[in-house]
């Protein structure tokens, strides 16, 4: 199974491909989509749409995941701005005609590290091992895109 993790932001969206065959994971493709806060938000939207439609087209995944919105109630304008982000992301899956499936950070954690309130570091440092990198990815968002796609093939894994 081919499988595209998200961590979609305005500014930064990682991204993540993986290969899940029985008990191997092979990297695909990892990079980040990143928009200027000095451009107009739906120039910034379109970006992310065309990015993340082009890498879709190229790669194709079997299933896009996504982390499920979390909003701090402190941080309500975050909230939205991340939500058009993922808007169009989901807009993306559908006209790709590409299941989505969204998780909890909680979740992911768990899958990946064995607990859902691991830290950052810990969810890098197994990312790395499970997908036997040499060095840790430089931006976090690449990180937490790939944990959704290593923590999507174990959990569907567990469904079947």
């Amino acid at each position: 199974m081919r499988i595209l993790g998200v961590d979609p932001a305005l500014s930064i969206t990682g991204y993540g491909v993986i290969d899940a065959r029985r008990n191997s994971l092979n990297l695909i493709e990892a990079g980040i989509i990143s928009t200027s806060s000095k451009d107009r938000l739906p120039l910034r939207l379109d970006k992310i749409y065309g990015a993340i439609t082009k890498l879709i087209s190229d790669t194709k995944p079997d299933v896009l995941v996504l982390e499920k919105l979390y909003a701090h109630y402190r941080h309500p304008a975050t909230a939205f701005l991340l939500g058009q982000a993922r808007g169009v992301i989901c807009l993306a899956c559908e006209t790709e005609n590409i299941p989505l499936a969204e998780y909890a950070a909680t979740r992911v954690k768990k899958a990946i590290v064995g607990k859902g309130l691991a830290s950052k570091l810990q969810v890098q440092r197994m990312v790395a091992t499970a997908l036997s990198l040499n060095n840790l990815p430089k931006y976090m968002d690449v990180t937490d895109a790939l944990a959704l796609a290593i923590a999507h093939s174990q959990i569907s894994r567990v469904r079947i």
